[in-house]
């Protein structure tokens, strides 16, 4: 499996920018579907945004659609997530995840096999 590591969270104001990153161990990150998802405080686990092994597809979650961008970078096995005019519902433990079994990427919790150990956003109103 891949070991990922997120870092990039913090505070921000309603409005405001953060961007998140998830470094990925290995040689094969080529290989992987890669993911983000959110959890709330008291809320379960919720697809944010995913892009293919090759980096052709994105899709995102309605809630962050046109806010949120996805993106990875293999010369450092990378993958990052930019979120622009963040609300106080943002607010939520980030995590990255991987896929290298699934044709596409999928956005349930269940199609991701390796999860990194999240990164905190919080944004004030």
């Amino acid at each position: 499996q891949v070991q990922l590591v997120e870092s990039g969270g913090g505070l921000a104001q309603a409005g405001g920018s953060l961007r998140l990153s998830c470094a990925a161990s290995g040689r094969t990150f080529s290989t992987y579907h890669m993911a983000w998802f959110r959890q709330a405080p008291g809320k379960e686990r919720e697809f944010v945004a995913t892009i293919s092994k090759s980096g052709g597809s994105t899709y995102y979650a309605d809630s962050v659609k046109g806010r949120f961008t996805i993106s990875r970078d293999y010369a450092k096995n990378t993958v990052y997530l930019q979120m622009n005019t963040l609300k106080p519902e943002d607010t939520a433990i980030y995590y990255c995840a991987a896929d290298s079994w699934r044709p596409r990427p999928g956005v349930y919790i269940q199609d991701y096999n390796s999860w990194g150990q999240g990164t905190q956003v919080t944004v004030s109103s």
